[in-house]
């Protein structure tokens, strides 16, 4: 405590600074401090952007992507109905489509059961289909399940890092190529 209280005076000697005490809000983060640990969530962001997008009123959903869609920026992959086919016809406000992915992956931050997806739905962005906006809605209304959802970060009596790696081998169906994720952990909390 006493090289935090130096600390301080050494910048407020340099700059004109206010120490406004524990961090409870920045950019849209909220942290919560508790016995298990620091959560840092983004419910306000959440709820903010289910008004936005009209949907605070939708039935939340368990999962946050429908299972077994079809995600395809090509059109290389035949459909077997019509519906389907309908489906894959252009979405009429792309900068719309835009704007949300936008702000899920600033929420990625705190929701990393998100990030896959979102990174997913990124690659469409220059003219998403019909399909492809009803996977981002599906996002939205998974986050309407469970808005302060986050990351805990808390003591596990380490500071090893641990990386995790996974691939799949031709797992995109449209162009057939892999796919890679990692996670990165520091004391056995989610860094990267």
């Amino acid at each position: 405590m006493s090289e935090i209280s130096s600390f301080k005076s050494f910048l407020n000697s340099h700059f004109q600074t206010k120490d406004l005490g524990l961090l409870k809000y920045f950019l849209g983060i909220e942290v919560l401090r508790s016995k298990k640990g620091i959560l840092l969530t983004q419910k306000k962001y959440v709820l903010d952007l289910l008004k936005e997008t009209e949907k605070l009123g939708a039935a939340p959903n368990s999962f946050p992507i429908i299972y077994n869609s079809l995600l395809d920026a090509d059109g290389s992959i035949p459909f077997e109905n019509h519906i389907d086919a309908a489906k894959s016809k252009p979405f009429e406000n792309p900068e719309r489509y835009r704007r949300l992915i936008g702000k899920l992956n600033y929420l990625t931050m705190t929701r990393p059961d998100i990030t896959y997806l979102v990174s997913i739905l990124s690659q469409f962005m220059v003219s998403p289909t019909i399909n492809q906006w009803e996977a981002l809605e599906h996002v939205l209304y998974y986050l309407k399940g469970s808005p302060g959802r986050g990351t805990l970060y808390r003591n596990h009596g380490h500071t090893n890092i641990e990386c995790f790696c996974d691939a799949d081998y031709g797992g995109s169906k449209a162009t057939r190529r892999s796919i890679t994720r990692y996670c990165v952990f520091v004391g056995g909390n989610l860094i990267s």
